[in-house]
């Protein structure tokens, strides 16, 4: 029988430890559990370095080992004979081990004792399978590349970044069955990412945020690399309290805003998937469950492909998007209703809007809209082109990477979220119109002198 690393992977999710032998240069042996064996690619595997124990002293000094891996669903047993290359202390690599570490730590009850020092990459030179009696190995949940094939119809058939992320969510949930995910898109200053589009939560957290490093989703986009936990594990959890808004003095106080991150309250598999379109990160796409194990090498493969669609998908539409240079006619919104005016205040510090005492979007997206609103109040004018969004001073954005047509999206969906008297609706390529139904009273409140 002819075996390879890709055909065993399920015997690296730590599920049953593995047990490694190595030997001292005097010739006495050592064995030793381990607590996470990592697959790399067909030649290589990598292992846990934790302690400065017996079995790191005789790798550093005889660099050869054998390692015995049991299939967690067959119980079948694999011999691999192994060469000691490097240890890694940070990158990708060290990244995904230590995240799936703090996994297995926490379900086992070890999470003040398991902490990875170091990745160890071994060269495997044999593999073998023990002679034995396993059980006949279940059959697989789905086939994943029909369903791989089913998301991509769906992507390719999608008419805009809109039509795209609802693609991407109904394909996870009719052909993976993955019932939680979002899709967060990297800020035009590299350094967090918002959520764009969810599917499963109670709460949207459409525009929530996620500073690169933070949990397992900032973690995958700082080392663009997909990061797959196991077990439950508050290290890596995202999910962080909202603060309070604190107004005291009417308009003297400051505003803190932060809007909740979407999540399962008690997520037991995470996987996070970076988005990227060549060298550029765009994003993150990310799914749980409540369930251990829930997802395995194959689901992060099927994923991993699916993303780099996306990623390419997204960077095409975001050219495309403002191809039409000058604003259409639009059509008629229903006319502004009687009554006293929406008190909508813009603070210069942080570009938050707030309607009343609700508080609706802060940075890039507050900035388009204030701009919109002002141009509303000033000429009563309704109907916008991205283009000219695009070279407006008063927004600010970037010359590269400026994610018009996510700020548009997110604020769109945010208005309908949090329902302000005020839409966006798109009027064809490149062109939205301004709904206002409800008179309003703009308030700037000027940046705090430092």
């Amino acid at each position: 029988m002819n075996l390879g690393l890709e055909g065993i992977r399920e015997c690296f999710d730590g599920t049953v430890p593995a047990v490694m032998a190595t030997c001292a240069p005097d010739g006495t042996p050592n064995v030793a559990y381990l607590s996470q064996t990592e697959y790399v690619d067909e030649e290589h595997l990598a292992l846990s370095f934790q302690f400065f124990n017996k079995t790191r002293q005789n790798i550093l000094a005889n660099p050869q080992a054998r390692l015995l891996l049991i299939h967690p669903q067959t119980a079948a047993m694999y011999r691999l004979t192994l060469r000691y290359l490097r240890t890694e202390t940070a990158g990708p690599l060290f990244e995904r081990m230590r995240a799936k570490l703090a996994g297995i730590a926490s379900h086992t009850g070890m999470a003040g004792v398991f902490r990875l020092k170091g990745s160890d990459v071994y060269r495997v030179l044999a593999i073998e399978q023990v002679p034995g009696h396993p059980l006949p190995a279940p059959p697989p949940r789905r086939n994943l590349l029909a369903a791989v094939r089913a998301g991509s119809q769906r992507l390719a058939a999608a008419a805009d970044l809109a039509g795209l992320l609802e693609a991407m969510l109904a394909t996870l949930r009719e052909a993976f069955d993955i019932h939680h995910a979002m899709v967060l898109l990297l800020d035009e200053n590299g350094k967090k990412l918002f959520t764009l589009a969810s599917g499963g939560y109670e709460h949207s957290g459409i525009g929530s945020e996620i500073p690169l490093g933070e949990g397992v989703i900032g973690v995958a986009a700082r080392e663009r690399t997909p990061i797959r936990i196991a077990h439950m594990t508050g290290e890596y959890a995202y999910g962080r309290a909202v603060r309070d808004a604190l107004v005291q003095g009417g308009l003297a106080g400051r505003l803190e805003t932060e809007i909740p991150p979407p999540g399962l309250p008690e997520s037991r598999s995470q996987l996070a998937v970076p988005i990227a379109a060549g060298r550029h990160l765009l994003g993150v796409l990310y799914v749980e469950s409540p369930q251990d194990l829930r997802f395995g090498y194959d689901d992060e493969d099927a994923l991993v492909t699916l993303a780099a669609q996306l990623g390419l998908a997204i960077a095409a539409f975001r050219e495309a998007a403002d191809t039409a240079s000058e604003p259409a006619a639009a059509d008629l919104c229903p006319a502004p209703a009687g009554g006293p005016p929406v008190t909508v205040r813009h603070y210069a510090e942080n570009d938050s809007v707030f309607f009343g005492d609700d508080y609706l979007i802060k940075g890039v997206a507050g900035a388009i809209l204030w701009a919109l609103l002002r141009d509303h109040a000033d000429s009563g004018r309704t109907a916008f082109a991205n283009r000219e969004l695009r070279m407006d001073p008063r927004i600010r954005l970037p010359e590269l990477s400026d994610n018009l047509e996510a700020r548009l999206i997110l604020l769109e969906r945010r208005l309908v979220e949090r329902d302000a008297c005020v839409r966006l609706e798109k009027t064809g390529r490149g062109r939205f119109r301004l709904c206002v139904n409800r008179p309003l009273q703009l308030v700037e409140v000027p940046a705090a002198r430092t």
